[in-house]
C-alpha cells in the first residue's frame, strides 16, 4: 500500500506541477535555445526538474511526516524507521534538493564546471556525515571491499559521477527521464527487502520522472534542465547507496553499476575519448551514445527506445542476481532490445567507433 501511495502522490504532482512550471519558465525567460548540439528547433523551458523535485520530495514529507506522528492513513505506515535510517533519509531528501539548487542555479547562472564540482563536493561531505555513504566496493575475484578511510573521497566520486552521467544523457526528449524511471523502479525492487525506506524513495522518483515524461517525450514541451538531472542523479546514486553499497556482500553491492551501467559507462567513454584527444573532460562535444545513435541514422525515437531497452537490459540481470524470477524479466528484456537495435544491426558497429562531430563547447 506504501508503494502505490507514494507512487501516486508524486505522479499526480508531477502532472499538476509541470505546465505551471512551463508557464512560469517562459514568463521568466529560463528557456534553452536551439544550437548545434541541440536536437531541438525552438526555444523550450528548462526548469522542468522543479516538477519533478516537488513531487518526489512532497510525496516522500507526506509520508514520514504521517509516519512520525504514527497516523495510519491509508497503511502509509505499515513500516518503522529507526533513528540511524531517520538521518539517512534526511541525507538523501537534503542532497537531493541541494543537489537540485546546484543545478538549477546553472540553468539559470552558467556556472562553471569548476564551481558545480566543488558545491557538490561540499553537499557530499554534508551528506556523508548524514549516512549516505559507500562502504563497500565490488572488486573482482576479491569480493566486497570495505572502503575503510577512503569513504569520503569514493562518496563524493559515486554521488558527483552519476549526478553528472545522468545530466549528460539528458540530450534527447525522454531520454534521461525514462532511463532514470526505469532505474528507479529497479532499485526500489533491489531495495525493498532489505531497506524499504529507500525503496520509497526511489518508488517516488519513479512516479515523479513517469509524470514527468507525459510533457517531456519526443516532441518534448520542457526540458527538466541540469536541476532535474542533478536531482535525479542524486536520489539514484543516495539510494544506491545506502540500500545496497553499505552490505558487505558482493553481488549486492555489485547491483548499482548494472543497474546503472549506461550512464556510467557513457560518461566514461566519453571522458577517456576527450582526454586521449587532449580535451577537457568537460569539453563539449557529440560523442555521447545518443549523439551516435543519431549519427547512425536513427531518429529520436527509435534511438531513446533502444537505450531504454539497454538500460532494462542491465538492470534484469541485476534483479535476476536478486531473485529468481529474474530469468524471465532477462529473457523479456533481452528480445525487446534485439527487437529496438534492429535497425542498427549493420551500421552502428562502424558508427560507434568513427570519429565523432566537434562542436564548440556552449
Amino acid at each position: 500500500m506504501s508503494i502505490a501511495i507514494v507512487l501516486t502522490i508524486s505522479l499526480l504532482i508531477v502532472l499538476l506541477a509541470t505546465p505551471q512550471v512551463k508557464t512560469l519558465g517562459l514568463k521568466w525567460g529560463y528557456v534553452d535555445q536551439p544550437g548545434k548540439r541541440k536536437v531541438h528547433q525552438r526555444p523550450i523551458v528548462r526548469v522542468g526538474g522543479i516538477a519533478i523535485m516537488a513531487g518526489t520530495l512532497i510525496s516522500l514529507l507526506t509520508f514520514y511526516g504521517l509516519n512520525t506522528f504514527g497516523l495510519n492513513i491509508f497503511g502509509l505506515t505499515d513500516f518503522s524507521i529507526d533513528a540511524p535510517q531517520t538521518l539517512q533519509i534526511s541525507g538523501v531528501i537534503i542532497g537531493s534538493f541541494l543537489f537540485f539548487l546546484i543545478g538549477l542555479a546553472d540553468d539559470i547562472f552558467s556556472l562553471s564546471a569548476s564551481k558545480r564540482l566543488l558545491l557538490q563536493a561540499i553537499v557530499t561531505c554534508l551528506v556523508w556525515s548524514l549516512g549516505v555513504r559507500v562502504e563497500h566496493l565490488p572488486i573482482p575475484f576479491w569480493g566486497a571491499l570495505p572502503t575503510g578511510i577512503f569513504s569520503l573521497p569514493l562518496t563524493f566520486l559515486w554521488l558527483a559521477g552519476v549526478t553528472n552521467a545522468i545530466n549528460w544523457m539528458d540530450g534527447l526528449d525522454g531520454l534521461a527521464a525514462g532511463i532514470s524511471s526505469i532505474a528507479a523502479g529497479i532499485l526500489a525492487l533491489l531495495c525493498w527487502q532489505s531497506n524499504p525506506a529507500m525503496a520509497l524513495i526511489a518508488i517516488a522518483l519513479a512516479g515523479a520522472t513517469l509524470g514527468f515524461l507525459r510533457y517531456n517525450a519526443n516532441p518534448a514541451q520542457l526540458f527538466m534542465g541540469d536541476g532535474g538531472s542533478y536531482f535525479i542523479g542524486f536520489v539514484l546514486a543516495g539510494v544506491s547507496a545506502i540500500g545496497l553499497m553499505q552490505p558487505s556482500n558482493f553481488t549486492t553491492v555489485l547491483l548499482p553499476y548494472l543497474v546503472l551501467a549506461v550512464p556510467i559507462a557513457d560518461m566514461a567513454r566519453v571522458i577517456l575519448t576527450r582526454l586521449s584527444d587532449r580535451k577537457s573532460p568537460f569539453f563539449a562535444d557529440q560523442r555521447h551514445l545518443h549523439h551516435r545513435l543519431l549519427q547512425a541514422g536513427l531518429s529520436v525515437k527509435p534511438a531513446v527506445y533502444l537505450i531504454y531497452s539497454l538500460t532494462l537490459w542491465l538492470g534484469s540481470w541485476a534483479i535476476a542476481l536478486h531473485v529468481s524470477y529474474g530469468l524471465l524479466l532477462v529473457t523479456i528484456s533481452s528480445l525487446l532490445l534485439i527487437a529496438t537495435s534492429q535497425p542498427l544491426w549493420k551500421t552502428l558497429p562502424l558508427t560507434l567507433f568513427s570519429q565523432p562531430s566537434i562542436v564548440p563547447p556552449r
